[in-house]
């Protein structure tokens, strides 16, 4: 018989140096993100790193809800908990009007762990706090992996993500089916460009373009029967710079429309198709439609994006 491995569990910082240079960019750039969601059983968008709250306050990363299109903020700390945090995480969710926060630490001790449950007593069911521990562990000299273990979680958590589910529209279920059919499609037709996100209930998925603040998204509307994919740019600065390219684009993709709508936060470059999303006869072909669609995009801006400033 074979002889089996033994776990042992890896220093935090002698794989992540400094939290900012080296965590955080696992967390956002290299599939950290997409198992914390596994974790908490929520699909979360990256919006921004470091993002400036107040005088020398600046939230370790801003995420979207993708199901609610709430923020989403996420304290990093590879260390024990301590009360400096735990005033963070309280003052940036105000600061953003953060729906959900998420507290990450090597070890959450018990008078924290009561403070975050103490948080989600008193919070409504809209507001939830997340307490979780994260471990790097190896086998033998095995490449460390690391290890999300959720401590604390909102009352009722795992019922209301049921019940949110249990309740969907006919149109919701619509979408989701939809895009989870998209998902498919792109599985048998892979782009260089682009990857798609989970199918989710909801009438937009997204794709990252590897600048926060600028990203495309896919959507439906069922009651003007059009498909489109929509580039958002969350910068008037940003949108000023991409504009300039806007002759260009119509030489790649004619059909675009640019609008700043300097009245509003973000700024959009569309287009957008006469689809119906729940016509199944045409399914492949929207499908090729988006996934073209966003390859022109993502071929002419992301370079462009990069040079952002």
């Amino acid at each position: 018989m074979e002889q089996l491995g033994k776990i042992e569990e890896v220093k935090l910082r002698e794989y992540w140096k400094n939290e900012a240079i080296d965590f955080t960019p696992w967390l956002t750039d290299k599939g950290g993100l997409q198992q914390l969601c596994e974790v908490i059983n929520m699909e979360l968008e990256f919006k921004e790193r470091e993002k400036e709250i107040s005088e020398g306050g600046r939230v370790d990363i801003l995420c979207t809800d993708t199901q609610t299109g709430r923020n989403v903020i996420i304290e990093n700390q590879l260390t024990v908990t301590d009360s400096d945090h735990l005033g963070r995480i309280i003052t940036y969710a105000a600061g953003l009007q953060a729906n959900t926060v998420i507290w990450i630490a090597s070890e959450f001790n018990e008078q924290f762990r009561a403070a975050i449950d103490f948080l989600n007593d008193i919070s409504d069911d809209e507001h939830n706090f997340f307490g979780i521990e994260i471990k790097l562990i190896r086998i033998g000299n095995s490449v460390p992996a690391p290890m999300f273990n959720l401590v604390v979680k909102p009352n009722g958590w795992s019922k209301t993500v049921k019940a949110n589910y249990s309740k969907l529209t006919d149109k919701k279920i619509a979408q989701q089916n939809y895009w989870s059919g998209f998902n498919d499609y792109m599985q048998k037709h892979p782009s260089k460009w682009f990857k798609t996100q989970k199918g989710l209930p909801q009438h937009w998925t997204n794709v990252t373009l590897g600048k926060s603040g600028v990203y495309l998204s896919c959507q439906v509307n069922s009651v003007k029967k059009v498909i489109g994919v929509v580039l958002i740019v969350a910068s008037k600065s940003y949108y000023d710079q991409l504009a300039k390219y806007e002759t260009a684009f119509a030489e790649k993709l004619s059909g675009a429309v640019w609008d700043r709508m300097d009245d509003k936060k973000e700024s959009h470059v569309s287009i957008f198709e006469s689809y119906d999303f729940e016509d199944e006869t045409t399914r492949n072909v929207q499908y090729q439609w988006f996934k073209e669609t966003c390859e022109n995009f993502a071929e002419f801006f992301r370079s462009k994006i990069k040079e952002l400033k």
